[in-house]
């Protein structure tokens, strides 16, 4: 069937009203939850198919959180739902005021290789909680788990509600030339460039969820042995392939060797002497991502780690020593194990730092003076982040998760998913019971009643 015509049948479904109760939607999404329930073997062995992930990262950073943000949207639907009465002015006497929340109607996502199911349902769950249909696009470089997204939606919804369509680079091109009530990306900000122009062609609202340079700074008051552990750990998560990972470290310069040593052996301790070897310590995704990291590596000073398997798609957990920010490590979100290490003499100087690639998605800061911390909450630009730790701020329904310029437009996550995929409609109600005659031109005293209304 064509990709028109699917479109057109979704649109019939959704102007239908079907999926405007909270009825229905708790139905979906409950459905949604039993289908991840039902076939958790099957993603366990797509996903370690695709990337080679271990059942613990799997169900940390893919099915735990979906189940978490189920429960979550789930119990709290029913209330976001409701309309909301807000204060009217004096200036509308008799008149009521209200906010709508009104489903776009039919919304395209497209997700991800990186966290095939996290970053493909979860936007789902939004769209389904907000009252939409939907096409899922997920990415041709997971295709296992593509094919069983595909396999299992088919199974338990209906086409003309959501739809998942695979394919590579020219399904996707073909989508964005169809007009969606809304698109809601996640990748790159090269490929999140060619969405918004597509989508501003049909002025098609969208969230563009990117990626950047996500900076790590260690102050020299923070505790290391625990910095370099949480830094290790949020780093080598799915081998560093996470739009949030520490893309680079700021480290004051009277802690830097002290680092470096706490983080080598953290790095070590994880996966052991032989990193490469070990079973699980996820792959890169492709031969060409292999081959672009290390290429990135020409030229640096490696002081740990450096080491490629080609047969295996695996890079030793890997540390550079002073990168200039001319160097093309420097130039471009890595996405891998490489960690890039960099030293500072004072804080303030550390925004002249992110300068070099500002707005990052992400931003981590290891103190434990609060009016430190405050600062640089207050003076760095950043989607979001954590405070002596790293990633866990994502994984929390409460929080909204998105960007900031390159690194993204709009947010999601609990109930920022709900207002991501509603638009929230208003609506003034006034009465007829009486009519203020001094908003009309021919009203005697109209002029010097409203100066009154507008200069208490």
């Amino acid at each position: 069937m064509h990709l028109s015509t699917i479109l057109s049948d979704h649109k019939t479904m959704y102007r239908a009203g079907k999926t405007m109760t909270h009825t229905y939607r708790i139905h979906q999404l409950q459905k949604l939850k039993d289908m991840l329930n039902r076939n958790e073997k099957r993603i366990y062995q797509a996903i370690k198919k695709d990337l080679g992930k271990s059942d613990y990262e799997i169900l940390m950073t893919e099915l735990g959180v979906l189940y978490s943000e189920l429960d979550h949207v789930i119990r709290n639907l029913k209330e976001w739902m409701r309309t909301e009465r807000v204060k009217t002015p004096t200036t509308h006497k008799g008149a009521k005021s209200y906010i709508y929340k009104q489903p776009y109607g039919t919304v395209l996502i497209i997700s991800p290789w990186n966290y095939p199911l996290n970053l493909s349902i979860t936007p789902l769950i939004g769209a389904i909680a907000g009252g939409n249909t939907a096409f899922l696009k997920p990415s041709e470089f997971t295709p296992n788990t593509s094919e069983l997204l595909a396999e299992m939606i088919a199974d338990n919804f209906e086409e003309k509600y959501i739809t998942v369509i695979q394919g590579g680079k020219e399904i996707s091109q073909e989508l964005l030339e169809l007009e969606f009530d809304y698109i809601f990306f996640t990748g790159s900000q090269k490929v999140g460039q060619i969405v918004m122009e597509k989508a501003s062609k049909h002025l098609i609202p969208v969230t563009l969820e990117l990626g950047g340079k996500s900076p790590v700074i260690i102050d020299e008051d923070a505790k290391i042995p625990l910095a370099a552990k949480r830094i290790a750990w949020g780093k080598l998560l799915n081998a560093g392939q996470t739009c949030i990972a520490p893309d680079y470290a700021l480290v004051h310069e009277s802690v830097k060797d002290e680092f470096i040593k706490a983080l080598k052996n953290e790095l070590s301790s994880f996966y052991g002497e032989q990193p490469m070897e070990h079973p699980d310590y996820t792959q890169l995704i492709h031969d060409n991502h292999l081959d672009r990291l290390a290429k990135l590596l020409e030229g640096e000073n490696v002081i740990f780690g450096g080491e490629v398997n080609r047969d295996n798609r695996k890079m030793n957990p890997t540390l550079i020593d002073e990168p200039s920010w001319e160097r093309p490590i420097m130039q471009e979100e890595i996405f891998g194990p490489i960690l890039p290490i960099r030293s500072f003499s004072h804080l303030e100087k550390v925004v002249d730092e992110i300068e070099h690639s500002r707005n990052p998605l992400a931003l981590y800061y290891f103190s434990e003076n609060e009016q430190k911390q405050q600062w640089v909450v207050n003076n760095v630009s950043f989607g979001g982040g954590s405070i002596n730790d790293t990633i866990m701020h994502i994984g929390t329904s409460h929080l909204p998760f998105g960007g900031i310029g390159a690194s993204g437009i709009g947010a999601y996550h609990g109930y920022e998913s709900f207002r991501t995929f509603t638009h929230r409609k208003s609506v003034l109600k006034q009465t007829t019971a009486f009519d203020l005659s001094f908003r009309y031109p021919n009203s005697k005293f109209g002029e010097q009643i409203m100066k009154k209304l507008f200069k208490k």
